[in-house]
């Protein structure tokens, strides 16, 4: 394990790029302050130099809010963000650091996580969006920069979440801590049936981040063999998908 003298890189560091970035960026962007012990305790956890770019977000910043907190880029936690890269990797991966299938490294108000493949996903290294809608790990065929530099920070980010935005949905998320998602009902992968010639309404409310996680990563399991397509009764109070007696129609 590296020590702190060996993480940070005075000489070649990688914040000076970041601000960069950040003063051209297109989208709005927050950078919240890192603050002591926090970061130093952070780096440690990261095992990441200052160098890299993933190393500087931890240690300058306790998180960047992007696009008016609809996404959310971990760094060393911050009261508005309070969640570090590592202690929220460790609250959720049971074999970080070291035996991970990935490296969680931004999330949405809408339950979805942005990961970087350690491997298990088949493109080591890039990001992989691990979508609500679909239940799959979107590769965006980038790596960890470019994934800030481009999709974040200069992204049309309207467009990519076009399906699933809302009128007003700036004045919902004001006031959702970034320990929290919005979690929807029905859930965003499920096509709402048609009753009385009127669509299921969808339902948002603000649930704790760890609970929308495990959460999606239950309705993959449960949903990765049924066809698509195929008709599903849901319960609002957790329980899985199971088809239902009768046809729904």
């Amino acid at each position: 394990m590296k020590s702190l003298d060996e993480l940070i890189k005075n000489d070649d560091p990688g914040w000076p790029i970041v601000l960069d970035w950040i003063s051209g960026a297109t989208n709005h962007v927050m950078v919240l302050p890192a603050s002591h012990p926090q970061r130093e305790e952070a780096l440690l956890g990261t095992q990441m130099t200052t160098r890299s770019i993933l190393g500087a977000v931890v240690y300058e910043t306790g998180g960047m809010l992007v696009d008016h907190g609809w996404l959310r880029i971990l760094g060393s936690g911050h009261p508005h963000l309070p969640r570090s890269f590592p202690d929220w990797n460790r609250s959720v991966q049971p074999g970080w650091p070291y035996e991970v299938p990935y490296l969680l490294v931004a999330d949405d108000v809408l339950g979805g996580f942005f990961v970087q493949d350690n491997g298990a996903l088949g493109d080591p290294c890039k990001i992989f969006y691990l979508a609500p809608d679909s239940l799959e790990f979107e590769n965006l065929g980038v790596g960890y920069s470019d994934f800030v530099y481009q999709f974040c920070l200069n992204g049309d980010i309207d467009e990519y979440y076009s399906p699933h935005r809302w009128s007003g949905w700036q004045n919902d998320i004001a006031d959702l801590k970034g320990d929290q998602v919005m979690l929807t009902f029905p859930p965003l992968w499920a096509k709402p049936i048609v009753r009385s010639h009127a669509l299921m309404g969808r339902s948002r409310d603000p649930v704790p981040v760890k609970e929308a996680y495990e959460m999606l990563l239950f309705q993959m399991e449960e949903m990765a063999d049924v066809p698509n397509g195929s008709i599903v009764v849901l319960s609002a109070g957790g329980d899985s998908p199971e088809e239902p007696d009768e046809p729904l129609s």
